[in-house]
């Protein structure tokens, strides 16, 4: 095992980042590592890593990634990782509807997966079957079968990224820095080996390994195009009575594979209702990160503070319809795109750039990191220190890149929706559909 240089910087307080210093302070505490946060709070309003909740589940198609998530589970369950609320064991309800062959079979992958590994899952063949498991949704519910893992639960996300913030501060050895990252900095004896950021006030930060957990963001600061795309992902709340409240908070957690659509169960009365999708795009033009002749390309980024399209908003109505009818027409009390980074099989990048020394990347969370949250950073020192298991190593290798004019998004088998979605064209229909409606 290489030790690992002196003097660390992390860019990114989200989960890779958060995790990874966690691991870094434990297992290399005569490294310096510093965090650069482009927020001044962690965690970050605009983050990916935010909001009321996320799914944590062992429920995956692939047996690697359902066995890591097993792992992580645990800890969830029996650590302080879950305590105080942040970790709730509800259930997962996995569904899938007639004639979707795609979604029946991740579906039945996933229920055999976590089978093998012991979870609490039980085969629902029928729509009846399904709402024996789960009486709150009604018969409207547009469902051919699917399974319940009662070993599923989901995470308070908000909670989980201030715990861990928490926990670094109590341990004093990480450094936490604020500034927003325009560019990597390049030696001039090569041009090819890292050796800082430059920030938006043209400060610099110099370090012996810049490692990116810049989620969403990454495509402005390394060439990803064919690798990796930010996608927005529509998400709505609802608010509910006391009432509706008992009634659905103890109900599993549902996911349609064919529409990507989740419902988690509510808390404090807000109900979260969001879609699993190839999403929307939003292209800018941005230089090429390590051209010296003022090269630009088109690469997704975040738009930040933006609500949902008309799109959106009419695929999550069409889904209460058939899951919650009773809430089809509520108002929707707050909606926000969330960003991910996708690549095409939704693999993360956990590894050295391939021409860059000294730059480590540790991204590529396809919208399912967070469940992993609390082994993703001892996975990320495994890869810095040469000993990650074989398995890990090669998924999480950089990937082979793809046709970008055709990459829409991870194809997993767990995406839903149409592809091609331009945000800012969806954004512009909304607006004109509502001046229309004034007129």
């Amino acid at each position: 095992m290489a030790p690992l240089p002196r003097n660390i910087l992390i860019v990114g307080g989200g989960v890779f980042g958060l995790s990874t210093a966690l691991s870094l302070s434990k297992r290399h505490p005569n490294s310096q590592v510093t965090l650069l946060e482009a927020s001044p709070t962690i965690p970050n309003p605009h983050g990916s890593s935010v909001d009321t909740s996320r799914i944590i589940r062992a429920d995956y198609s692939h047996p690697t990634y359902a066995k890591l998530a097993t792992e992580a589970t645990d800890l969830w369950r029996r650590t302080e990782w879950g305590h105080d609320g942040r970790y709730t064991q509800n259930g997962l309800l996995l569904v899938y509807p007639d004639g979707d062959s795609t979604a029946k079979d991740y579906t039945t992958k996933s229920y055999h997966n976590v089978k093998e590994l012991g979870e609490d899952a039980q085969f629902l063949p029928t729509k009846a079957d399904v709402l024996r498991a789960a009486p709150a949704y009604g018969e409207t519910l547009n469902v051919a079968g699917g399974y319940v893992n009662w070993s599923s639960g989901w995470a308070d996300a908000e909670a989980g990224v201030r715990f861990a913030k928490r926990r670094i501060d109590e341990e004093g050895k990480v450094r936490f820095v604020t500034g927003q990252v325009t560019r990597l900095l390049f030696s001039e004896k090569d041009n090819k080996t890292v050796t800082g950021v430059t920030l938006t006030d043209n400060t610099t930060i110099n370090a012996d390994l810049v490692i990116l957990a810049t989620g969403a963001w990454t495509a402005a600061l390394v060439d990803l195009r064919g690798r990796a795309v930010s996608t927005g992902q529509a998400i709505a709340y609802i608010r509910i009575s006391d009432e509706e409240q008992c009634q659905l908070e103890n109900m599993p957690t549902i996911l349609n594979f064919a529409t990507g659509i989740f419902i988690i169960p509510p808390r404090n009365n807000v109900l979260k209702i969001a879609r699993h999708a190839y999403g929307y795009h939003n292209p800018k033009a941005v230089p090429v990160p390590g051209s010296s002749r003022g090269e630009t390309m088109h690469v997704s980024l975040p738009e930040q503070g933006v609500t949902i399209p008309l799109e959106g908003e009419a695929a999550f109505r069409t889904a209460l319809t058939q899951l919650l009818p009773t809430f089809a027409d509520r108002p929707f009390i707050d909606t926000r795109v969330c960003w991910y980074t996708d690549t095409p099989k939704g693999d993360f990048i956990i590894t050295p750039h391939p021409s860059y020394s000294q730059l480590f990347l540790a991204t590529g969370g396809s919208g399912h990191a967070y469940k992993f949250f609390p082994i993703i950073g001892d996975k990320v020192v495994d890869a810095l220190e040469g000993t990650l298991g074989p398995e890990l190593r090669t998924l999480w290798a950089w990937p082979e890149a793809v046709d970008e004019n055709r990459f829409e998004g991870t194809e997993d088998g767990s995406r839903s929706g149409a592809k091609g979605l331009l945000l800012l064209e969806e954004l512009a229909k909304t607006r004109k559909s509502g001046r229309e409606s004034i007129l």
